[in-house]
This record gives structure tokens, C-alpha cells and sequence, in this order.
């Protein structure tokens, strides 16, 4: 729950800068949405692999 929230704030937030960005916004913008759009690709590379590792441990 907490990586998927974090995954679509992140990438909300990426999204929003490429819109400044191209909307006629300063270069910083456009690194920004690219550094966001990142870490929201890399958040779901690690949720599919914490999921992966949950399915291996008992739940009692």
C-alpha cells in the first residue's frame, strides 16, 4: 500500500513538471519530472521484487 501511494505521488509529481516544463517552464522543471518519473519507475521495480520475496515467507 505504501510503495503504490508512493508510486503514483512520485509519479504525479513528474508528470506535473513535464506539464510546467512544456507549458514553457525553466529547465530545472524538465529534470526534476525526469528525476520523479525515475524513482517512480524504480518504486515499482522494488515493489514487484518485495512482493515477490513476501510470497517465500509464511504468514504464520
Amino acid at each position: 500500500m505504501f510503495i503504490t501511494s508512493s508510486v503514483i505521488l512520485v509519479a504525479g509529481l513528474g508528470v506535473w513538471q513535464m506539464a510546467v516544463y512544456f507549458g514553457g517552464g525553466a529547465m530545472l522543471s524538465l529534470v526534476w519530472g525526469m528525476a520523479a518519473l525515475g524513482a517512480a519507475v524504480i518504486l515499482v521495480i522494488y515493489g514487484v521484487n518485495f512482493l515477490k520475496k513476501l510470497k517465500k515467507i509464511s504468514m504464520l
